[in-house]
């Protein structure tokens, strides 16, 4: 995660771009207390988002929380599939 001021992001503006989409860094500008802008890749939104709707269903995260268990415990298969 990188952070920056507003004066400093403006003066590099081109230079902070490429990090965020180059190395999935997330940008945060500091604009006073408790104040702040946060810059992301669209790659990096989209998983963000994708991972908040697997999450907003009380039965797929209770699916997901399962599958875990499942596999730290052991008790996960695995199977091999058919080329064409």
């Amino acid at each position: 995660m990188l952070t920056t001021t507003l004066s400093d992001f403006r003066k590099d503006i081109k230079r902070y771009f490429d990090q965020i989409s180059q190395n999935f860094e997330t940008l945060i500008i500091n604009r006073g207390k408790d104040s702040g802008i946060v810059i992301m890749s669209l790659a990096e939104y989209n998983s963000l988002k994708a991972t908040h709707h697997e999450l907003s269903s009380k039965v797929n995260e209770e699916r997901l929380d399962a599958a875990t268990q499942k596999l730290k415990s052991g008790k996960s298969f695995e199977k091999q599939l058919l080329e064409e």
